[in-house]
């Protein structure tokens, strides 16, 4: 005789399974990511312009606005804006009596997604040829299918 079967901790229960943003906790930490974004863009607009390109806000807390610099100089030429960055937080509603600078260095922006090269003529006719080679009728559909999409993004420019 076999030993009963132990039930897992970790059971999922798919009625009642949340997406994770639903969350309370989840959703709070987004909502206040968006709004730090924001006010990081409203607050970098009052510096000037290889200054905002710099540096970036990192938080907002108490009374104390926190900003990342790179370097130490650029770390000085921001404490030199501390009134129109106090200014500038009291007009967009934030309570802040003091700007802190902290040098370290910034994460680089996001890059857009690479565009997809357009598949060559001549991989439409691989993909035509191996579809003519296959007995299964929908992954030789699939095949033709892809090799459609070749042709029209590889179509020479007409003149």
């Amino acid at each position: 005789m076999q030993p009963p079967r132990q039930r897992s901790a970790f059971r999922i229960h798919t009625k009642t399974a949340k997406v994770v943003g639903d969350c309370k906790p989840v959703a709070a930490l987004r909502e206040r990511a968006r709004a730090l974004t924001a006010l990081d863009e409203r607050l970098r607009q009052t510096l000037p312009s290889p200054l905002r390109e710099q540096v970036r806000l990192a938080d907002l807390r108490d009374d104390r606005i926190v900003f990342l610099a790179p370097t130490p100089a650029w770390a000085s030429r921001l404490r030199m804006c501390q009134g129109d960055l106090l200014a500038a937080a009291h007009n967009l509603g934030a309570k802040a009596s003091s700007v802190v600078v902290k040098v370290a260095p910034l994460l680089p922006e996001p890059e857009e997604p690479v565009a997809a090269k357009p598949l060559p003529r001549a991989a439409a006719d691989h993909l035509r040829k191996a579809a003519q080679s296959l007995s299964d009728h929908e992954l030789k559909a699939l095949f033709l299918s892809l090799a459609s999409v070749a042709e029209d993004s590889s179509s020479p420019p007409e003149s």
